[in-house]
């Protein structure tokens, strides 16, 4: 969690992204929206890009949460990685900053985010599945696994970014691919 003033911001530069898109806002209007200086902004933030940088991190780490509820609810592997994605793909679909970074709303710049630029959220993606999966299903787990989980991140921001099948056939193929990786039997 971050201080009162940097979540303030971040509050208020989400909002401002979602009504006006990436390039009407400007720094000054966050730091107006939040009641600081724009210095504050340019100290906390770096730039309008470390900014934007700054919102779609918050708004992975709020999705994270959920995935490890998700992974906790689930004894067995599959039917947690079923869920894990089903849950992120739709929750993509909705997600007014997902929203934003992927229609390119008010300009594409954004997109790198998710795309070129995506290895702050794919990092910490692929390390929250992997600490998660290691204390649940520590006999399953082996030395490979990092590998299996950030092929399968990757494989969901695929399907966020461009999405192909329904979500539940997503889940689905997905969940049997990690299940195969690690020499388990995905259930019929």
């Amino acid at each position: 969690m971050g201080s009162p003033v940097r979540d303030a911001l971040l509050d208020a530069a989400a909002d401002l992204l979602v009504r006006r898109g990436y390039r009407a806002v400007r720094m000054r209007d966050v730091a107006d929206a939040a009641g600081v200086s724009r210095q504050t902004v340019y100290n906390e933030f770096g730039d309008k890009w470390g900014l934007a940088q700054a919102v779609v991190l918050r708004d992975n780490e709020r999705y994270l949460d959920g995935i490890d509820r998700i992974l906790t609810a689930h004894d067995d592997l599959y039917s947690a990685v079923l869920a894990a994605v089903e849950f992120t793909l739709e929750l993509s679909a909705d997600d007014p900053i997902k929203k934003v970074v992927l229609t390119g709303a008010g300009g594409d710049e954004l997109l790198p985010l998710l795309t070129t630029r995506a290895e702050p959220v794919l990092f910490t993606a692929s390390a929250r599945v992997v600490e998660h999966a290691r204390a649940r299903w520590p006999d399953l787990i082996g030395p490979d696994f990092p590998e299996v989980a950030d092929a399968a991140v990757r494989l969901v921001m695929s399907h966020i970014v461009l999405p192909s099948l329904p979500p539940d056939r997503t889940a689905r193929l997905i969940a049997r691919l990690v299940v195969r990786a690690l020499g388990l039997t995905p259930p019929e």
